[in-house]
């Protein structure tokens, strides 16, 4: 269930999208085995892998590691992909693509507040080849004013800097007329510390409908469809 964490007054200046868990869908189970194979770990250590793959995302995600030092500290095997090698080609395929599907009824609901003039906004924890990808994209590019990735400017949401350059990449608005809209609580609490409203969300595109601005763009046939 999509829980709202501060009251939402309408109306708000623009809307900040976290991309993964909101606007992109999770992987598919079979994507994680996939990967973890091409990494060298042995049948039915998936989640092993995941353990250790998110517990050094972090650094990679902030621009800290580059891709081919994050990618030697997870291979097994004796595997090895060093700069220019296929393997660590066939890495950064693989990872991008777990994350570069989008979820057709929030990408609805986007392109309904961009046809009212509302500014949006993506601020997203991602190393420089997944940004590199979702910029690329005809959603991020026709529908997103400004796409604020942590690689890019080396820190991590809940880091209040990364609030501040979405923040600043959109003109400064007041953080109050800010609707930022996370599947993280934690980042919304980050949020909210800098005085955002915020809407957790977990999954219910139709509440999430509810909690956005009064427009009239959010109450048209084909919005209704895709988030029934």
């Amino acid at each position: 269930m999509t829980t709202f964490h501060t009251p939402v007054r309408m109306p708000v200046d623009a809307v900040i999208w976290d991309y993964n868990g909101v606007l992109g869908l999770q992987p598919e189970h079979a994507m994680w085995v996939g990967l973890a194979d091409l990494a060298g770990w042995p049948v039915g250590q998936v989640p092993a892998f995941q353990a250790e793959f998110w517990r050094r995302r972090e650094a990679y995600d902030a621009g800290e590691l580059a891709d081919h030092a994050f990618w030697s500290r997870l291979l097994r095997g004796g595997r090895v992909a060093p700069p220019g090698s296929a393997l660590l080609d066939a890495l950064r395929r693989a990872d991008t693509g777990m994350w570069t599907r989008t979820d057709p009824a929030v990408m609805e609901v986007l392109r309904a507040v961009q046809a009212s003039g509302t500014p949006q906004a993506v601020l997203s924890n991602a190393p420089h080849v997944l940004a590199d990808a979702l910029e690329r994209t005809s959603w991020c590019s026709t529908l997103v004013a400004k796409a604020v990735f942590s690689a890019r400017i080396g820190v991590n949401k809940p880091d209040a800097r990364a609030y501040e350059a979405a923040l600043v990449a959109l003109g400064w608005p007041s953080p109050e007329r800010i609707l930022f809209v996370d599947d993280r609580l934690d980042n919304c609490k980050a949020a909210e510390r800098l005085g955002m409203r915020t809407v957790h969300y977990t999954g219910d595109p139709q509440a999430l409908v509810r909690e956005l601005p009064d427009l009239p763009q959010l109450q048209s046939p084909a919005v209704a469809r895709a988030t029934a």
